[in-house]
């Protein structure tokens, strides 16, 4: 068992079918391939800006699913200020489990990163480790959905599959507004009977975990207005308590009042002064004034993250009480909402797909993945999609640094992550949809 673990040559189990057995046969043979095309993408720079990098990535991936039968089609997000999205359709069986597989072309590295290389440890031939940008986070993820797909169709179990791939190219930078840059993927969820991630494997003390949770993520703006004057006023009557002291007060009754299971919320960015003036990225505060003068103005960005929906209404209603209530003398203050990716609630749904996976791990002689805490997983596409169908989360690779020029990926964990999704995918073909 622990050499299969490792990714080394597939053990026969009786509880895989011909057909599965030869997936995993497949996956073993087809994995330098696999390499060999994670090479070239992670090489074609695809950072969210550089709109050509990502539809090039796009075009050398066409190929792959045209050649397994999918109907692939590019949808331009020009309106969204992004590259686009590749989509691909499979029509199997009328009647079937229609999957959405999910990942993205993006990666956080632009053209003027100096991480923009492919480079595997250990030789060509060997090595399980890879650094590159976007070698995982998405790129690993995406080759590792190809493998699973070209395994199913080697064993015959891809003609009968409904599937609808969606790769967005602004993942890790939205496109603005949400409603467009979001609107392909939102249908595809709509007509999903399940969804399927393929970003990053989550490991907990070096063990597989399943993971069927996203919190969503928020941003907040908050603005205090006051009276300028001498300081030599403050607390007066006339002159009240300044701006800086109203966006004190609000602060310290967020940090009091808001705690409560599975929420997080972050003060990122503050200032405040005679002028206080936030740029159009919103990642600075140009701030000026005086230690005589009081401030009439302060401003602070941050964020929160919430497990449900429901929790997120909850905690912006509260949120926006505390500004509301109770100002400092002389003072004012508002609070806008910039409402990003929305949460994926840990549903029934949800573990019954992460049940049927243990099962498949158990037909490969691997060990079960527990439910991954969801305060240890971030924001995603899922989400988007979370609503209208059950999913799981993280069919891709194992990496450690992502989103910084240490990115690696642990090449070994694509067999088996492979393996699982093919037979995985096989087997809901074979049931009924429910849409």
């Amino acid at each position: 068992m622990g050499a299969l673990l490792m990714g080394s040559a597939p053990l026969a189990h009786a509880a895989l079918s011909p057909a599965e057995q030869k997936i995993a046969a497949t996956v073993e043979a087809g994995y330098e391939p696999a390499i060999g095309l994670l090479e070239k993408v992670v090489n074609q720079n695809s950072g969210s800006m550089n709109l050509a990098g990502v539809r090039a990535v796009a075009d050398m991936l066409r190929p792959e699913y045209e050649a397994l039968g999918f109907t692939v089609t590019w949808k331009p997000m020009d309106a969204a200020k992004r590259a686009g999205h590749l989509i691909a359709v499979h029509r199997g069986k009328a009647g079937g489990t229609k999957m959405l597989l999910i990942g993205h072309l993006d990666t956080v590295f632009e053209p003027d990163s100096p991480f923009q290389k492919f480079e595997r440890k250990g030789g060509a031939s060997g090595g399980d480790w890879a650094a590159g940008p976007g070698v995982a986070d998405d790129k690993g993820g995406v080759v590792t959905m190809l493998l699973a797909l070209k395994a199913m169709q080697a064993a015959g179990t891809l003609k009968n599959a409904n599937i609808e791939v969606v790769l967005t190219g602004d993942e890790e930078d939205s496109g603005d507004p949400i409603t467009i840059a979001r609107a392909d993927l939102i249908a595809a969820g709509k007509r999903a009977d399940v969804a399927l991630d393929f970003e990053g494997l989550a490991q907990d003390n070096g063990k597989d975990m399943g993971s069927i949770a996203r919190r969503s993520s928020n941003s907040w703006t908050l603005t205090a207005t006051g009276k300028s004057g001498h300081s030599s006023g403050i607390f007066s009557a006339s002159a009240g308590d300044g701006a800086v002291y109203e966006l004190a007060r609000i602060i310290v009754a967020f940090r009091k009042a808001l705690p409560e299971p599975n929420l997080t919320f972050n003060v990122g960015l503050i200032g405040g002064g005679q002028s206080a003036d936030v740029d159009k990225d919103g990642v600075r505060i140009a701030v000026t004034g005086k230690t005589n003068i009081i401030p009439p103005i302060a401003v602070a960005k941050g964020d929160f993250r919430t497990l449900s929906e429901d929790q997120t209404k909850r905690v912006r209603a509260k949120m926006q009480a505390i500004v509301d209530a109770d100002h400092l003398p002389g003072t004012g203050a508002s609070i806008a909402f910039d409402m990003g990716y929305p949460s994926m609630a840990p549903t029934t749904g949800n573990r019954a797909l992460l049940a049927k996976l243990n099962g498949i791990n158990a037909d490969l002689g691997l060990a079960a993945m527990p439910e991954l805490d969801p305060l240890k997983r971030g924001a995603g596409d899922i989400a988007f999609v979370a609503a209208d169908t059950d999913g799981l989360v993280g069919l891709g690779l194992a990496s450690s640094g992502d989103h910084s020029p240490a990115e690696r990926a642990d090449l070994s964990t694509m067999k088996r992550q492979a393996k699982r999704a093919a037979i995985l995918m096989s087997r809901l073909a074979g049931e009924k949809g429910r849409k």
